[in-house]
């Protein structure tokens, strides 16, 4: 799906065939990864939420904040990035994308991979405070190469994301619970939709309003304080939300690979460029594997938690370009070139990471985490074949 957006963008034929609006492609984005989080969320296991939490926020923080670090320090003396553009960089590379890894989680969550130790529920849950702690030091760091208000208004934005998300998810979650009540006709229907529109709401609102991490957080909290309210009628729910996946999925992957102009790759910075990206992979790899080293997990677990935590592609694309649209603004030519090379290196990144991401959870998991058999798998083993 990436490369097929990758030639729309990049074949001359079809590229003048194909006109992509940018605002509609936004917009279909977004919906997607509502989608996807609102699947995630309905895929939360409370019970091995409460028991991996300590887990949960060491991978959230740690390796995201370890990788801006060394992205920002390497930039610097690679590329000659100042020390904020450097830090700026950093966290545009250090989130991990929703879009790889939630869809990879649910998968091998529904063929019983991982699910006994709560594997798959903890990447989600990290997954989406990974994606805040990054978007937070991004907006900071923007905001004091541009002089956009001050550093501790930024930090404290962040931290209101983070709150705001949580709150308007448990209240949305809640009105979920009780709203449409059981007597209702087509009562899956009807949470269905709600479900998704709440969810979609809450996506493009929090992008309106310019706290673009906490619509994220929201749409997790109400899907998953719904699910836990419904208990085992979320089963009919959570399949109709996978189907609307199934149609958006393309639109989400295809559209991200569309973002991508192999014109606007500075042939100078490639290089330069992978190493950065390549030296911030290994060290974020290492640090999530010693972070996970007092979960409770054994070695193939942590392998498979390192390598399922390197994929990039949603943030990347959504953020990329934000510092170069406002160096043009500004008309600074030092500042387009650093706005031009954190775009480049958010490219290189997708190009690099979403692919080999994907492959690596989806041949990783079945090697690595063991399985839960289902209980109706193992009656239909236990029947005769003659019966």
């Amino acid at each position: 799906m990436l490369l097929a957006g990758l030639l729309l963008r990049n074949v001359p034929y079809i590229t003048d065939a194909v006109f992509i609006d940018t605002h509609w492609s936004a917009a279909l984005r977004s919906i997607a990864l509502s989608i996807i989080l609102t699947r995630a969320g309905l895929g939360l296991n409370p019970e091995a939420l409460s028991r991996l939490k300590a887990v949960c926020v060491r991978v959230a923080v740690g390796p995201c904040m370890v990788e801006a670090c060394i992205g920002a320090v390497v930039s610097h003396f690679l590329l000659g990035l100042p020390w904020v553009w450097g830090f700026l960089l950093g966290f545009v590379l250090a989130a991990v994308s929703p879009a790889v890894v939630f869809p990879s989680m649910l998968l091998l969550q529904r063929e019983g991979y991982g699910v006994e130790k709560g594997i798959p529920t903890l990447l989600i849950a990290a997954g989406s405070f990974d994606v805040i702690l990054a978007i937070t030091g991004f907006s900071t760091c923007l905001g004091i190469a541009f002089s956009t208000g001050s550093t501790w208004m930024n930090i404290l934005k962040g931290l209101l994301e983070v709150v705001g998300g949580i709150v308007a998810g448990m209240i949305l979650g809640m009105f979920l619970y009780c709203f449409p009540s059981n007597d209702q006709e087509d009562l899956v229907l009807r949470r269905t939709l709600m479900l998704l529109g709440l969810s979609i709401f809450s996506v493009f609102t929090s992008n309106v309003i310019g706290f673009a991490g906490a619509g994220s957080l929201c749409t997790l909290v109400l899907a998953f304080l719904a699910a836990l309210g419904w208990k085992t009628e979320k089963a009919p729910v959570a399949e109709i939300v996978g189907r609307s996946w199934d149609v958006f999925q393309p639109l989400l992957f295809g559209l991200i690979g569309a973002e991508i102009t192999i014109k606007a790759l500075s042939p100078s910075t490639v290089g330069l460029g992978m190493a950065c990206i390549l030296i911030g992979l290994v060290i974020r790899l290492l640090v999530t594997f010693l972070l996970v080293h007092y979960g409770g997990f054994n070695l193939k677990e942590k392998l498979f938690i390192s390598v399922a935590w390197l994929p990039k592609a949603t943030v990347q694309a959504a953020i990329g370009s934000k510092a170069l649209d406002m160096a043009r603004k500004e008309g600074d030519e030092a500042l387009i070139k650093f706005g031009l090379d954190v775009l480049t290196l958010a490219v290189l990144a997708i190009l690099i990471t979403a692919p080999v991401g994907a492959l690596g959870i989806g041949l990783a998991g079945p090697r690595l985490l063991a399985r839960q058999v289902k209980a109706e798998e193992m009656e239909g083993e236990a029947t005769p074949s003659y019966l």
